[in-house]
């Protein structure tokens, strides 16, 4: 990306965007192995039950009909594409919390609606905690710092305090509810990717930034949202 003296750091280091193609190819390779093969096959997968299906299967659907866009013409729609991802992000982590409370209920044979309830709550809380330190990081130049590559900056000690948080946590519910300690690796394993698609859903925030800054987009991708027959490639 070209530097621009006229545009402060901050909002320059947030519009520091990938390629349509690149786009492309992270559709491609997070729906493929992170939403589909480890989100949405152990859903199907046994034992099988009809419960946690629909609840999954439904939005996953719709993410795949609506990322046909982003597949097919990539540059048209380059700008909505933050929005996608981030939805993306919302419910790939929303997959993996139903993937975790399947091995509870269906695999681990718990009853009531404690496990579910906490399991939501501590879904929300990451999700909204990602939003939150995405917007401080933003704003306090952290961002910036990084693509700088100033040696001295490190992530915040809050990502990495919610992130062991959100897996002992699960650690400590699958620990404590089932024996199985096949159930307690793939639960463990889930709420650590957890952490991963939780982190994509703060591109919708960037979706609004550039919407909000669409001139200062134009001056450092000039062709930014034209289709690619206009690009002169």
């Amino acid at each position: 990306m070209k530097r621009h003296k006229d545009i402060d750091s901050i909002t320059l280091s947030y519009l520091n965007l990938q390629t349509p193609k690149e786009n492309r190819r992270n559709i491609i390779t997070f729906f493929l192995f992170f939403l589909d093969i480890i989100g949405l096959l152990p859903i199907l997968g046994e034992p099988f039950s009809y419960a946690f299906v629909w609840p999954a299967v439904v939005p996953v659907a719709l993410l795949h009909i609506w990322a046909v866009f982003y597949v097919v013409a990539p540059y048209t729609f380059e700008k909505s594409y933050y929005l996608f991802f981030g939805i993306y992000g919302i419910v790939n982590t929303y997959v993996y919390f139903l993937v975790i409370q399947k091995y509870l209920y269906v695999y681990a044979g718990l009853n009531g609606k404690a496990p579910f309830i906490l399991g939501l709550l501590l879904l929300i809380g990451l999700l909204v905690f990602f939003q939150l330190l995405n917007h401080r990081m933003l704003y306090s130049g952290t961002y910036a710092r990084l693509q700088g590559k100033e040696k001295k900056t490190s992530l915040s000690p809050a990502l990495t305090a919610s992130s062991i948080g959100y897996v002992l946590a699960y650690i400590l519910i699958s620990s404590f509810m089932t024996e199985s300690l096949v159930a307690v690796i793939i639960m463990t394993g889930v709420s650590i990717l957890s952490i991963l698609t939780a982190f994509f859903s703060t591109t919708v925030h960037r979706y609004f930034f550039i919407m909000k800054h669409e001139e200062t987009v134009k001056k450092v991708y000039p062709q930014f949202g034209l289709p690619k027959r206009k690009r002169g490639i």
